[in-house]
C-alpha cells in the first residue's frame, strides 16, 4: 500500500476520535511504523495521539518519543537542507556550465539533483534512513558549491534536538491516553 493510502487509512481510523489536523508518518525503526496525529481542539493547541500500523494506540513512551523526535529531526533537514529554490539552483548551474563551464560544475549538477531527489515530493515517511540520506546529499551539495565553508545544514542540524526536545514536551503534554 502507498504511503499516502497508509495515512488516508490512519486518519480515518484517527477521525473516529476527534478533528484530525495532520498525520505524520514515521519509521523510527526499520519495520516499525508509527503515525503521529495531531488533533485539532479549542484551547492552546492540537492534542496528540500515535497509532501503529493497525491503527491501534501507542501508549509506550519510548515508542512514542522516537516517532515524534525522527520526524521533528527529518522536518528541520527538510528544511535546512538548502536555504533556497532547488530548481532556480540547477537553472543556475546549468546556465554557469553553458556560458563558463568551470571545473567542478557536473559534480555541482549533480549533487543538487541528488539532495532534490531525497528530498523528493510529499508526503514522505520519517526515518534514520531518511534523515541520512538528506544529510548525506546536503552536504555533497555544500562541498560542491564552496568546499571551503562550513556546513550550514550540520550547524541547523546541531541544534535540532532541541526542536524535538520541544515537540515532544508538547505532544507529552497533551498525549491523548495514558503513557507508560
Amino acid at each position: 500500500m502507498a504511503l499516502a493510502e497508509d495515512l488516508e487509512r490512519i486518519a480515518g481510523a484517527a477521525a473516529e476520535t476527534g478533528a484530525v489536523s495532520g498525520v505524520i508518518a514515521t519509521e523510527p525503526s526499520p519495520g516499525v511504523r508509527v503515525y503521529v496525529c495531531a488533533f485539532e481542539e479549542p484551547g492552546p493547541g492540537p492534542t496528540w495521539l500515535a497509532l501503529d500500523d493497525e491503527a491501534h494506540p501507542v501508549l509506550d513512551r519510548r515508542r512514542v518519543r522516537d516517532a515524534v523526535s525522527i520526524a521533528a529531526l527529518c522536518e528541520v533537514a527538510e528544511e535546512t537542507a538548502f536555504p533556497g529554490d532547488l530548481d532556480e539552483l540547477r537553472a543556475q548551474l546549468v546556465a554557469l556550465r553553458i556560458s563558463e563551464a568551470p571545473e567542478g560544475i557536473e559534480e555541482a549538477e549533480a549533487a543538487a539533483r541528488e539532495l532534490q531527489h531525497a528530498l523528493g515530493a510529499p508526503p514522505q515517511l520519517a526515518s534514520p534512513g531518511r534523515l541520512d540520506e538528506i544529510g548525506a546529499a546536503a552536504r555533497r551539495l555544500e562541498i560542491a558549491l564552496d568546499p571551503t565553508v562550513a556546513s550550514p545544514f550540520t550547524t541547523a542540524m546541531r541544534s535540532a534536538t532541541a526542536v524535538a526536545d520541544a515537540l515532544w514536551a508538547d505532544v507529552e503534554s497533551a498525549y491523548r491516553g495514558p503513557l507508560q
